[in-house]
């Protein structure tokens, strides 16, 4: 019996290929770089599935381009690089990689913000540049962690994780803000009280954003509510590009209007805007925040066993559009 064609369109885990080859006809990139809009359409023909990263955007046009595509297997719990309204009208099955990355992700959500607030980078960095001669009261002075206030944008799994690190490991006082308000049985565990933005932006020390890049997402972070921070407040993104406005960010920070910022992700990542590598009171990390070698391998097998569910047992672990299914 011939095996169904797939595409890795990243390289990724030899374990992974190696169960996927069990199964698929497995055609690999071997590379770090992906593979251009044309390189993708080209490589997807004859192909059943795929297993994307962030990278590799799936619109109506390389939807178009590729009939025989019946799953497209993200290793990651975002999907925004789906169209997934044009997937779901071609029949085409969208999956992702939720859970496996929850806890890894919280706990680097939660260094960037240490880093952040102590100003790790910018010290390590005067440190290493041998500027280091002499003690003063203020030298790189921060602001603390333990008992200020976190503001949480996006409460799901994530930002669950990290509210219930501040508020048991630092005694932090923990404030959110989502679409729809978590069970009283929930804000309990984290010890969190539901506001509204504004009152969010305006009372924390610390704001953390954790919530799924969507169009009515994009830029919830702009000139207005930068200017509704605290000065002495700092500001951290593990979210997605474009959540923050970068532009009216590095304004912010340049002026010092808050204190300061810690990066994870990007507008048109990997770019990242000129002004914010300009400035010391950021700190600036390349998309890592589930980067440990346990957390990867688990995503890239939950990617591998959605392909395998679905395409040799009809049965996908974690169904983004779950009306294919049954038409």
């Amino acid at each position: 019996m011939t095996k169904p064609r797939i595409l890795v369109a990243r390289e990724v885990f030899p374990e992974t290929i190696e169960r996927l080859s069990q199964h698929f006809d497995v055609e690999a990139n071997p590379g770090a770089t992906p593979f251009t809009r044309d390189e993708l359409i080209t490589r997807l023909q004859g192909k059943a599935g795929v297993f994307t990263t962030g990278s590799e955007q799936i619109n109506a046009d390389v939807l178009a381009a590729c009939p025989d595509l019946k799953i497209c297997a993200n290793m990651a719990v975002g999907y925004n690089n789906f169209d997934v309204a044009a997937m779901t009208a071609r029949g085409v099955l969208a999956t992702n990689a939720p859970d496996v990355l929850t806890e890894t992700t919280a706990d680097f959500g939660f260094a960037l913000l240490m880093a952040t607030a102590r100003r790790l980078t910018e010290s390590e960095h005067y440190l290493r540049a041998g500027k280091w001669n002499s003690w003063s009261y203020d030298m790189f002075a921060g602001s603390d962690i333990h008992g200020s206030t976190m503001g949480i944008i996006g409460m799901g799994r994530i930002g669950q994780g990290i509210a219930r690190r501040g508020a048991h490991g630092f005694g932090m006082k923990v404030i959110y803000h989502n679409r729809s308000r978590l069970s009283p049985a929930l804000e309990a565990e984290c010890k969190a009280t539901y506001v509204a933005k504004e009152e969010l932006l305006r009372t924390a020390d610390h704001v953390v954003l954790v919530l799924p890049f969507t169009p009515e997402n994009r830029h919830t972070i702009g000139e207005a509510e930068l200017k509704l921070m605290k000065p002495t407040a700092t500001l951290v993104n593990i979210a997605r590009g474009g959540i923050v406005d970068d532009a009216a960010l590095a304004r912010a920070l340049a002026a010092r209007q808050i204190s300061a910022a810690g990066l994870d992700v990007f507008e048109g990542e990997p770019k990242v805007h000129a002004d914010l590598l300009a400035l010391s009171n950021v700190v600036l990390t390349p998309h890592i925040a589930s980067a440990t070698i346990p957390t990867r391998l688990a995503m890239a097998t939950l990617a591998a066993d959605n392909l395998i569910g679905y395409l040799v047992h009809g049965k996908p672990l974690t169904p983004i559009n779950p009306e294919v299914l049954a038409a």
